[in-house]
């Protein structure tokens, strides 16, 4: 037969204080319990973290196109700037042979013509493309101009035989 020693004093008041068998049993769940929902929350933490790394990088990588784009489009806006110009239009303009219009008439709502409408300047003859000819022509035909004398602005001499019409696909910079 077993029996315990029987304490007394000071050990007998610690003993007291130690779980009996019983008690360490019903703790096993609570520990366990403990140790998955720690590891569920690391697990979890780290799923999170994961997830605001990615949208970092795709936030990173969308500021990245959105600058490129900005930057384009401040380019475009720069060459339509450029081209909008006056002296541009201008230049652009004498060179497809149109010139200043002369004074302007108007007509009223009742069929009347207000003012006196003046011819353009006589020097220049206004341009006129054949139906056929692009729209983006730098340069008239010598053919396409009627009723213009040879060696006038509109038709020069050998500059208009040597340089042929450019159509947009043979000029990419415009």
């Amino acid at each position: 037969m077993s029996r315990k020693p029987e304490l007394r004093g000071r050990a007998a008041r610690l003993a007291q204080l130690l779980p009996t068998g019983r008690a360490q049993a019903a703790r096993t769940p609570f520990v366990l319990l403990v140790v998955l929902l720690l590891g569920g929350g690391l697990i979890g933490l780290l799923v999170l973290n994961s997830a605001l790394s990615e949208g970092a990088f795709r936030l990173d990588d969308l500021k990245r196109e959105t600058k490129g784009l900005t930057d384009e489009e401040q380019a475009l806006q720069r060459d339509i700037d450029a081209y909008s110009a006056p002296d541009a239009l201008q230049r652009r303009a004498r060179e497809l042979g149109m010139v200043p219009g002369g004074d302007p008439a108007f007509l009223n709502p009742d069929g009347e013509v207000r003012g006196v409408p003046g011819p353009a300047a006589a020097s220049l003859a206004p341009l006129v493309l054949a139906p056929e000819a692009p729209a983006t022509a730098t340069a008239p035909l010598p053919d396409t101009v009627p009723g213009t004398a040879p060696g006038t602005a509109a038709d020069p001499p050998a500059a208009s035989e040597a340089a042929p019409a450019t159509t947009p696909a043979s000029n990419p910079g415009r």
